[in-house]
């Protein structure tokens, strides 16, 4: 991983396409956060697109809009840090079109560096759930709301370039009632870090139009 480390924070060109394409490709990068006066870092391991005012399960289907959500409709790159069920903060990247309220949800992390942070702010778990899932993620990092409309590259958390291609597996979707089926989860293959254990099957593809 010492390449990745090396490598410059993703440009706003990479969020200029399909939250699909942007979620697959986002697994390797590494994420590194300063919040809290601290550097912690890891490897992005899960993630789940969103395709905003088209897919039922987004916060923008049909182009709802408020003040809660946004940032959905601000431009490629910028976060979307939103309270999920009122308990845990989740993280998302804006992509594609502006106004399209496209966006990929962080959804696990492999850690990196820091974890004596982690497992503070995490309140001694197993090492293996430090960040495996959108809401562990968000503590171990230290993210919060202040970040949400925030443009990434000029955040204190920020997502650094892949070069090395990642084996990637597509999956349904998790924790949602509509449109789970679609095959928008890309998780690395072969990982132990991810929110729950890789299938063996993958759903068939989204419905359009």
């Amino acid at each position: 991983m010492s390449g990745i480390r090396r490598a410059a924070t993703l440009p706003v060109s990479f969020f200029e396409r399909p939250s699909a394409v942007v979620a697959r490709e986002l697994i390797g990068c590494e994420i590194i956060s300063t919040l809290g006066g601290v550097a912690v870092s890891g490897r992005i391991v899960e993630t789940e697109a969103y395709l905003g005012i088209l897919d039922p399960a987004s916060h923008a289907w049909r182009g709802r809009r408020h003040a809660q959500n946004e940032s959905l409709y601000a431009a490629p790159g910028t976060w979307y840090v939103y309270r999920s069920y009122g308990m845990h903060w989740c993280a998302n990247l804006v992509c594609g079109v502006p106004e399209r309220a496209e966006a990929v949800l962080l959804r696990a992390v492999e850690p990196l560096s820091g974890l004596d942070v982690m497992r503070k702010r995490r309140g001694g778990v197993a090492d293996r759930l430090l960040a495996s899932g959108p809401g562990r993620l968000t503590v171990a990092l230290g993210m919060h709301r202040e970040l949400d409309g925030m443009p990434m590259r000029r955040s204190p958390v920020r997502v650094r370039v892949n070069d090395k291609p990642e084996e990637t597996m597509s999956t349904g979707r998790i924790g949602i009632t509509r449109a789970a089926d679609w095959p928008l989860r890309f998780v690395l293959a072969g990982t132990r870090w991810a929110s729950r254990p890789q299938p063996t099957t993958t759903p068939r593809a989204p419905a359009r139009g």
